[in-house]
């Protein structure tokens, strides 16, 4: 005889858990749209970069301490936000002297619109950050244990004494921030004179040159923005996820899938993309082992991708 009561608590836990992660999931997928929609650099080196942002987070609150005085609860969401102003200048400055080889006005000269080229050099930027990582930060893997990651909010009995749903605080918090961050770069894509300009350089990178835009700045923000808010990502999934430097493995193909999943080269849809492989993977604990969770992922991927090739929300918005 089925127990419909642990049924519907295990459904509604997975469900819960799976707008967290999923919320966190949509954050990177941002990152990487932002730099996808706006430049049309296919970079598999996003997940790498994310490693940094979980080590620059760690560091400066754990490694060095610099936000310790904030205690433990408001040090690792705080590290976890100035990581994105540091990885902010890493991107910005990788696409400077790195990725602007490859892309632009100079991809014309490469074969397949320098797509080819892009991927081999974002290839190798992943690479070096990977062994790099190994060399500086060692193997062994580490994460910021706080408070949060070890405690839940309660939320129930929901009906009569029974269905309880446990939420874990970190991964709550992490929810709460990346929507706040999700939010504030819609809104400034949108709203702000920088974030136009942004808009125009994908467009129409020629009309706005003609503009008085400086398109290669413009890309090179788009790439620092990307890199930083993917790097946030990192840094509230460092607060309850063990990671070491080949971690970034373990996300990139999430974050690519959320991308396609939402509608390429929409922000927006990245955000609901990341959203809904976060679903997917944790209501699939229902009925398939932990082992398989990316398979679902995937099955699900498939699927959309057959019956609405231009992802869910490609139709609703772009490059929003």
């Amino acid at each position: 005889m089925i127990d419909w009561t642990s049924l519907l608590e295990n459904i509604l836990q997975s469900l819960a858990t799976g707008l967290m992660v999923g919320c966190l999931y949509g954050l990177m997928s941002v990152g990487l749209g932002m730099i996808f929609g706006i430049m049309r650099v296919i970079n598999f080196a996003q997940g790498d970069l994310m490693m940094l942002g979980m080590y620059a987070a760690w560091y400066l609150f754990t490694g060095f301490g610099v936000l310790a005085f904030m205690g433990p609860y408001a040090g690792p969401v705080a590290a976890a936000i100035l990581a994105g102003p540091l990885l902010f200048f890493v991107g910005y400055f990788m696409h400077q002297f790195l990725v602007s080889r490859v892309t632009g006005m100079r991809a014309l000269d490469y074969a397949g619109d320098g797509h080819y080229a892009q991927l081999v050099l974002t290839l190798g930027i992943g690479l070096v950050l990977q062994n790099g990582g190994l060399i500086v930060f060692g193997s062994e893997p580490i994460s910021m244990r706080t408070p949060l990651s070890s405690s839940a909010w309660e939320l129930g009995p929901l009906i009569g004494d029974s269905v309880t749903i446990f939420l874990n605080k970190a991964r709550g918090v992490g929810a709460i921030v990346s929507i706040a961050v999700a939010t504030s770069l819609f809104l400034f894509v949108m709203r702000t004179r920088l974030g136009k300009a942004l808009r125009a350089s994908a467009d129409n990178p020629l009309a706005a040159i003609y503009m008085g835009i400086d398109v290669n700045k413009a890309h090179r923000i788009a790439f620092g923005i990307g890199t930083g808010v993917t790097a946030i990502a990192g840094g509230l999934i460092a607060s309850y996820y063990p990671f070491q430097p080949y971690v970034g493995l373990d996300f990139v193909i999430i974050m690519y899938a959320g991308v396609v999943l939402g509608g390429l080269g929409s922000i927006t849809g990245a955000f609901w993309g990341g959203m809904t492989i976060g679903l997917v993977q944790q209501m699939s604990t229902l009925i398939l082992p932990n082992q398989l969770q990316n398979t679902a992922i995937f099955a699900v991927f498939l699927l959309v991708i057959f019956l609405l090739p231009q992802g869910l929300f490609g139709r609703n918005v772009e490059r929003v």
